[in-house]
């Protein structure tokens, strides 16, 4: 793996899965890879994404306010890559990917393990991203008998480590 950041193996260290969150609005469609997703209620069904406003799908999330969660398999790096580092201002990330859209219409990836469907609740300012709250609306597995892909094995894959600090507590960080 290479990781010389220590922040950024401390950060490794929290167990949590990577993402393709598919968006649309008005007919235009994208994806973007994501690792900063969770759950954050039982009644309703609620999940938590954090997603850079720079993003080019963060305006299709928005206004589209719907968007839809494959979790990758654990042999699926390639597609972390593929929609966590080539921008959708530049190609069609979903051309020459399998994918349908869920209930609300968002892209799912087929080769993914499940996906969740959502609609946003809310969003709320956090640092470099912005943290939206949704509802899961539906969802289904696409592969259960697969393995998810973690983010502790993508590496810097994220390019992650230049924007952390090489030390928790630093004056002057990011």
């Amino acid at each position: 793996m290479g990781l010389e950041n220590p922040v950024k193996r401390l950060f490794m260290t929290l167990t949590q899965g990577v993402y393709v969150v598919g968006v649309v609005d008005d007919g235009r469609y994208n994806a973007f890879t994501a690792s900063s997703v969770m759950q954050v209620s039982l009644q309703p069904p609620m999940l938590a994404l954090a997603v850079n406003p720079g993003n080019a799908s963060y305006p299709l999330l928005i206004a589209g306010g719907i968007f839809a969660v494959t979790v990758l398999q654990s042999d699926q790096a390639a597609l972390a890559d593929l929609f966590g580092n080539r921008s959708a201002k530049d190609d069609d990330k979903l051309d020459g990917v399998a994918w349908h859209d869920s209930v609300s219409g968002a892209p799912v990836l087929d080769a993914g393990l499940s996906y969740f469907d959502c609609r946003v609740i809310s969003k709320h300012p956090a640092g470099d991203h912005v943290v939206i709250l949704a509802e899961v609306t539906g969802g289904d597995f696409l592969q259960p008998r697969a393995r998810p892909l973690r983010y502790d094995e993508l590496g810097d894959l994220d390019g992650s480590n230049e924007l952390l600090p090489d030390r928790l507590g630093e004056q002057g960080g990011p």
